[in-house]
């Protein structure tokens, strides 16, 4: 009979994420990108009543490039999704993975507290969550 080991969201996040202003534009956002890696940008809430959003890449792709939209001339909080959905950081991953089919989600902030802690995708679960287990 197979164990299951419980891998947790904070185990597989990556805890470096970009957090930008809405206002900014899509080529100032991308010019000020360090974290590549999580292939999205986390928008920060405006004040303690709001809510954080996100921009993955293929939203730049679809909603900028694809439209032939200058990235100059588009902001953040224009192609953004907002509320965005976050999950908890003792989430265990099987759970995150079923939330992320169900709403047709690749990545999500990890949220504690109210404050955003890092990102977490299908591949931070695959890649780093089976390998513990193989």
């Amino acid at each position: 009979m197979t164990r299951n080991i419980l891998i947790r969201v904070r185990d597989v996040m990556k805890t470096n994420y970009d957090l930008v202003d809405g206002l900014v534009t899509v080529s100032e956002a991308l010019e000020k990108m360090q974290h590549v890696d999580t292939k999205s940008l986390i928008v920060d809430k405006r004040h303690d009543d709001d809510e954080y959003g996100i921009v993955l890449m293929s939203d730049i792709a679809r909603e900028v490039i694809a439209r032939n939209r200058s990235p100059e001339r588009v902001n953040i909080y224009e192609i953004m999704s907002k509320p965005v959905v976050s999950v908890d950081p003792r989430m265990d991953i099987r759970y995150c993975a079923r939330l992320f089919d169900k709403f047709g989600l690749s990545r999500a902030p990890v949220v504690e507290d109210g404050k955003i802690i890092g990102v977490v995708s299908y591949t931070d679960m695959v890649l780093k969550g089976l390998a513990t287990q193989i």
